[in-house]
């Protein structure tokens, strides 16, 4: 019975009645519930058994990214293309509240027993959420805007960084009512979260990241790479900076002490356990998108989206069997949970579960004979995606661009945007001048120096580092600090778009007396900031392409009078998604249907959303367009043997995308050439080929006039039961979805010889009773009719061949000891001196003596 069927409401999660076994089922605790993207499900993997036991169909997200957070007892889903979040209670299955986030990459849900949160990055908001109703809990949690982290460590705190100032924070949950609204009995109003905890790890500016503990956290100084840990009931531990050769990158959680360090670029990973870097490796392959190294039961797993695979190195760094997926269809999810690595590729139809020996086993997720099984079926595999382009050689970064100053009150604000990194990613900027030295983080792009004096110019250069070293410098305007400083505008909006632009607007902003000359705009994305142009007028528009499609951005504006002098930040602007067309879908195949008449089958990969969910695919051949939810469909309609060019167009909010084409050709009628006839007395074996016009299920057969047909085999097939020296029309017939063809070839059979066939006995006149003609009646006598009583044309020696034309009725004759004692009324017309008869008796034929094989005459 299909028990969990579909999603209701905003998500579209349905439950239909469980009954206790399936409730108890739901709640087993050595489980992982997992994305599956094309199928648009989420499926629950038994960590034991390593077997799918339900399926949720959830139809809205079919296609879209999801990020799934989970407990025992609860599910929580977030639709990445819609903001969209559906929940479920695993102990009932029953309750299901929906609730609504901003769309794109920049939110995240975070779930741990009983206590949940959603963590804006973007605005710096941290709000906690009552997971039995998406309920929120206490006032939200404010950090300045461009945050990172949101990550549970093991004892239940909440961890975030805030870049901009260095710092990370611990977040203490509150304690929820113990009864839900409406199970009866007055619930207690649930406290506040807390902040319990604030360490500084960075100076501001500096882009970091961090991977909870079971008792704190690390966090990585990327602009550094300086690796601190905190951990609970300790003071902060001096960091310790590794030596790597590009940012590195930590996965969300970190079993064990031992915390792996991944520098993508460079395919590396270097391993700290108090302090101490304990090992050192590098992963094979080529491609920079290897995933951050998870860290289970003392080995490392590295996830690696070029290549399709998990590499596995153990607590040295030895390389270990690696995991394969033919097709994971995007970015693989590593999660320890329960005992358990789960590993889940939501663009394929497997997933594998890592047990605490690190023995691996594949799991189904479309699994049929669970809750919530019969699946849709699965489409035609799409053609492998194409090559991806070589990578051009590795330099140092360009000089920054636009490298702006702005003077404050003993103060200046240094802004510029991004160098070209040279194939190489940056790893931070160092900015110099009034004899200072800073370095900022590359995802940051501006810093304010301080302790200037008023009324001295001032000028700053600003130079890029990646791991080829340090690119050129470039040098700002000059400024003079002053007290004289603008307003920031008061409100600043954001809009974006479907042209891929963001237009970000403001009120004036007053000058104080001064005139404002312009206004620099920066972005705020998750665990940035960065200056993104300037403006003479009270609105920006960003071009197209230059903002992340998908990610969430806000923005705050700095106003610059006469003087140069700059604003603090205005306040900032709600978050926006930029967005525009969907990209050219990949892969796009069209293939021959074999058994249908003017159809193709066409399948494709998932186009580039580009910031708006794709609601369909719109395929266009011969004139005619067809509206598809899927990634493959048939299309009919065609001539037979026509060549179909065919486009696939993605659809969002935005509009039609860029085609992928393909080009196939239908089935055509088949083509039927005889090569050749060979016959004996009473078989036909007729050799041809045909040309199937692309079917994969054509029929052939072949007839002979006045006689049998033969049917099978589609090269050469053969006739039975003709008689022999007589002439066939043999006609080949070929048929499949596009038609029936035939080809005709005459052929006369061979002639049938038969055996004069007398044999002495053992004695007395026996013995030579076939040695000659005598007068009197004898064996192999011919005679003119098929009586003895008539003329007798001659006797045939034993052993004589005689050609046999047909078979006539006569005197019954009786052979004797002769011939096996033969008797037959039959008489068979042979070639003996003209066309005489011999009694069947006395002549064996070819071929098993079988007298029905000769026509009658």
């Amino acid at each position: 019975m299909a028990t969990v069927v579909s999603l209701a409401g905003g998500l579209g999660l349905t439950v239909l009645g469980l009954g206790q076994a399936d409730q108890a089922v739901a709640s087993f605790d050595a489980a992982s519930w997992v994305w599956s993207q094309t199928k648009g499900e989420v499926a629950r993997i038994n960590g034991v058994t390593a077997k799918v036991d339900t399926r949720v169909d959830v139809p809205i997200a079919r296609g879209h990214a999801v990020q799934v957070s989970q407990t025992d007892r609860f599910v929580i889903i977030r639709d990445v293309a819609t903001g969209r979040i559906g929940h479920m209670d695993l102990s009932s299955l029953k309750q299901f509240w929906i609730d609504s986030t901003s769309p794109g990459l920049g939110v995240r849900v975070a779930l741990q027993d009983d206590s949940a949160f959603v963590v804006d990055t973007v605005q710096g908001q941290v709000q906690q959420i009552d997971p039995r109703t998406l309920g929120k809990v206490g006032p939200p949690l404010r950090f300045p805007p461009g945050i990172t982290g949101g990550v549970f460590d093991g004892q239940g705190k909440l961890w975030i960084a805030a870049p901009s100032e260095g710092t990370v924070t611990a977040i203490a949950p509150a304690v929820l009512p113990s009864q839900a609204p409406g199970e009866g009995g007055a619930a207690a109003a649930a406290s506040a979260p807390q902040q319990v905890r604030t360490e500084a790890v960075a100076p501001g500016a500096h882009d970091l990241t961090l991977s909870t503990l079971e008792d704190g956290v690390a966090v990585l100084n990327r602009t550094t790479n300086a690796l601190s840990t905190i951990l609970d009931g300790q003071a902060v531990q001096p960091p310790v900076t590794l030596d790597l050769s590009g940012p590195g990158s930590l996965a969300p959680r970190t079993d064990g002490q031992s915390v792996p360090v991944t520098v993508s670029d460079a395919r590396s990973v270097t391993v700290v356990n108090n302090n101490q870097v304990r090992a050192e490796f590098t992963v094979p392959g080529s491609g920079d998108e290897l995933q951050p190294a998870v860290a289970w039961q003392g080995y490392f797993y590295v996830a690696d989206g070029d290549n399709g695979r998990v590499h596995v190195f153990d607590a040295a760094g030895k390389a270990r069997k690696d995991i394969e997926f033919s097709r994971p269809g995007g970015r693989l999810e590593l999660e320890v949970r329960e005992g358990y690595l789960f590993i889940n590729a939501p663009g394929s139809s497997t997933a594998r579960v890592v047990d605490g020996s690190h023995q691996v086993r594949t799991v189904d997720k479309y699994a049929d004979d669970v809750l919530g099984g019969d699946p849709p079926p699965v489409p035609d595999t799409p053609a492998p995606p194409p090559p991806k382009p070589r990578k051009p050689p590795v330099a140092k970064p360009s000089a920054p661009r636009n490298v702006k100053a702005a003077a404050g009150n003993a103060e200046a604000r240094v802004t510029w945007q991004a160098a070209n990194d040279n194939g190489a990613p940056i790893t931070r900027y160092v900015v110099t001048g009034a004899g200072k030295t800073f370095q900022v983080g590359a995802d940051q792009r501006s810093v304010t120096v301080t302790g200037l004096t008023n009324g001295e110019t001032y000028e700053f250069e600003v130079h890029a580092v990646n791991r080829k070293g340090d690119g050129p410098s470039r040098t700002s305007n000059s400024v003079k600090p002053t007290s004289e400083v603008p307003d920031a505008p008061t409100a600043v909006t954001a809009e974006a778009r479907p042209d891929g632009t963001v237009v970000v607007s403001w009120p004036a902003a007053n000058g104080q007396g001064l005139d404002i000359r312009r206004y620099t705009v920066t972005a705020i994305s998750e665990g940035g900031s960065a200056p993104i142009g300037d403006s003479g007028e009270t609105s920006l528009t960003i071009a197209a392409g230059q903002l992340e499609y998908g990610k969430q951005y806000a923005f705050t504006v700095v106003s610059i009078n006469e003087r140069g002098a700059g604003s603090e930040a205005s306040p900032v602007s709600g978050s926006v998604v930029p967005y525009n067309k969907p990209g050219k879908p990949e892969g796009v195949d069209a293939a021959t249907v074999g058994d249908r008449a003017g159809a193709i089958q066409v399948s494709w990969q998932a186009a580039a959303e580009n910031g708006r969910a794709i609601t369909k695919y719109v395929v266009a051949a011969g004139g005619r367009s067809t509206d598809v939810t899927g990634m493959s469909t048939t299309l009919t309609g065609f001539g037979a043997g026509e060549n179909v060019a065919v486009e696939v167009r993605a659809v969002n909010e935005a509009g039609e995308g860029a085609p992928g084409t393909a080009t196939a050709r239908t089935v055509a009628a088949p083509k039927v050439t005889v090569t050749g006839v060979t016959t004996t007395f009473n078989t036909a074996t007729v050799a041809f080929s045909v040309d199937a016009g692309g079917a994969s299920n054509t029929t052939c057969s072949v007839a002979a006039s006045g006689a049998g047909t033969a049917s099978g085999s589609c090269s050469s097939l053969t006739v039975k039961s003709l008689k022999p020296s007589t002439s066939y029309d043999f006609t080949v017939t070929a048929k499949n979805a596009a038609g029936t063809v035939t080809a005709k070839s005459t052929k006369t059979t061979a002639a049938l010889f038969g055996t004069a066939t007398c044999t002495n006995g053992a004695e007395g006149d026996t013995a030579t009773y076939c040695d000659r003609d005598v007068s009197g009646r004898n064996g192999n006598e011919i005679f003119a009719v098929t009586s003895q009583d008539g003329t007798q044309v001659g006797w045939a020696k034993p052993g004589t061949r005689l050609q046999a034309y047909c078979k006539k009725r006569g005197t019954e004759i009786y052979a004797y000891i002769y011939n096996d004692h033969k008797r037959s009324t039959w008489w068979v017309q042979v070639n003996y001196e003209g066309k005489n008869y011999i009694p069947w008796a006395w002549l064996n034929l070819d071929g098993g003596d079988d007298i029905n094989v000769l026509p009658t005459c």
